[in-house]
């Protein structure tokens, strides 16, 4: 995975210890004024540092002699990891914390070719701590915002189109689809993860869809189904995709106009899905299907969430009891019931949020406030398991218009997990940012998300940024 951080957010960085250090943090409140160049003749000293624990990415401070004033020549490695340089003054240097420097150790070395020193270190050592932490983990985009979209290494795979609802593979966990938005470019993409690729197994042409909104899987993971979003009346609302053929051999499902989203119960196989015209909600049965054949209008409307024009996916709780509908251009999220007798979810009702009300409050309830929720995921939270409660997951969502990531708990509190960090840069809550969930990370527009329980990390589709972020523990 690539660390990055954006080259204003270094300079802040930058002048933020300088300050620091100017102020008085220097041990013997000096600082020596003329810069001084290393001299290969004298040793490299180290003779403290703060602060003396931290984590990725944090600011430290390293006191000693002869670094000279070239960070160009200036190698620096904690608990055996390589830092970034910021900054040096001869006598004391600036740099990040890397990640994953458990061991602690300090070490520097300084000059190049045949005036390299010798590698000085320090007796004491940092009291690593692991943070969780935003990071990129593939995608590219240049100075002026292009990107080339292609299929390669995540190291050489440009940048994503999009990236607007994740899935994984149920029988091979390490893949992950990602359906990408757009009439333009709007193709599936699959991230090996074990293998580190990216290709395009799935395009648009292939099934005649407009925009693919989900991607679901049958409960045995032997078929994916599409969600598909197109004016037509006739036109296409969901996919059908079988292993057997690789999934290169889509069948229409269901046939109606703008399907936003659908979702499978993950215990008694129905399809639920949707459509934007006057905010219906459908069910699909598809043991009917397999057993004896549907036809693709052969889905019954259970209820209308609204009125016309309601944008809104499905996400159905892992036990199946209930399911939220985030309606993402309304801004808020609603539940339905399942009952378990007529296999039906039954008419919903607001957990958080007001409708047409958008902005940024967390809170219980509609005293919340959101703004464009996207894809959401059920996470299980440990500490209800420990105080034996009876739903024990939380519910994690994107926000395009937040720029962050909610999480909504079955109480119906929601608060702010990740993004809108780094005050120190600008006071925008948007931008590129990789680093502590909220005090340095940014996203601009998240829609994808999907959690490895396995691993414990997120991934996310960073729209308008267009790469892949990760969240996990270092």
């Amino acid at each position: 995975m690539k660390d990055l951080l954006t080259q204003s957010h270094k300079v802040v960085c930058w002048i933020t210890v300088a300050l620091t250090f100017c102020l008085g943090s220097c041990k013997d409140d000096t600082i020596e004024t003329p810069e001084q160049s290393y001299d290969p003749s004298r040793a490299v000293e180290v003779t403290d540092f703060i602060p003396k624990s931290g984590g990725a990415n944090e600011q430290m401070v390293i006191y000693g002699n002869n670094f000279g004033s070239d960070a160009s020549i200036v190698h620096v490695s904690i608990g055996g990891e390589e830092a970034t340089i910021i900054g040096v003054k001869n006598d004391v240097l600036y740099c990040l914390i890397p990640r994953q420097a458990d061991e602690g150790s300090i070490k520097i070395q300084v000059g190049e070719g045949d005036n390299l020193s010798a590698v000085a270190t320090l007796d004491e050592k940092l009291d690593y701590i692991k943070r969780t932490l935003v990071s990129t983990l593939c995608g590219e985009v240049d100075e002026e915002g292009e990107y080339d979209v292609k299929d390669g290494t995540f190291d050489d795979c440009g940048g994503f189109f999009n990236p607007s609802w994740f899935t994984f593979d149920p029988k091979r966990p390490n893949l992950l689809y990602m359906a990408q938005d757009g009439n333009d470019g709007g193709d599936v993409r699959l991230l090996d993860l074990e293998a580190e690729t990216v290709t395009t197994p799935i395009t648009r042409a292939m099934g005649n869809w407009g925009r693919m909104r989900s991607i679901n899987w049958t409960m045995d993971g032997e078929y994916m189904i599409i969600s598909n979003d197109q004016g037509n009346e006739n036109g296409i609302s969901t996919s059908i995709l079988s292993r057997t053929n690789y999934f290169q051999d889509p069948q229409i499902l269901t046939s109606y106009k703008q399907c936003n989203g659908a979702a499978i119960h993950p215990v008694n196989g129905e399809l639920y899905f949707n459509s934007y015209e006057k905010g219906q909600f459908y069910r699909f049965d598809m043991e009917t299907y397999f057993d004896r054949g549907l036809g693709i209008k052969d889905y019954e409307e259970l209820f209308k969430i609204q009125d016309n024009a309601w944008e809104f996916n499905i996400r159905i709780h892992p036990s199946g009891d209930y399911a939220y509908i985030v309606v993402i251009n309304q801004h808020y999220i609603l539940r339905t019931d399942y009952n378990w007798e007529t296999k039906r979810f039954t008419s919903p009702f607001v957990v958080c949020g007001e409708a047409r009300s958008a902005a940024w409050v967390d809170g219980a309830g509609t005293s919340a406030r959101l703004n464009n929720p996207y894809q959401g995921v059920f996470v299980k939270n440990d500490n209800y398991v420990a105080q034996g409660k009876e739903d024990v997951y939380d519910f994690y969502f994107t926000e395009r218009g937040n720029h962050d990531i909610r999480i909504l708990s079955p109480e119906g509190r929601v608060t702010t997990y990740a993004g809108r960090g780094s005050e120190n840069v600008n006071s925008d809550a948007f931008g590129y940012i990789d680093g502590g969930l909220r005090d340095e990370a940014r996203f601009n527009r998240p829609e994808a998300l999907a959690y490895d329980e396995t691993n414990k990390i997120f991934y996310i589709g960073d729209c308008n940024n267009h790469v892949i972020r990760t969240i996990v523990v270092d």
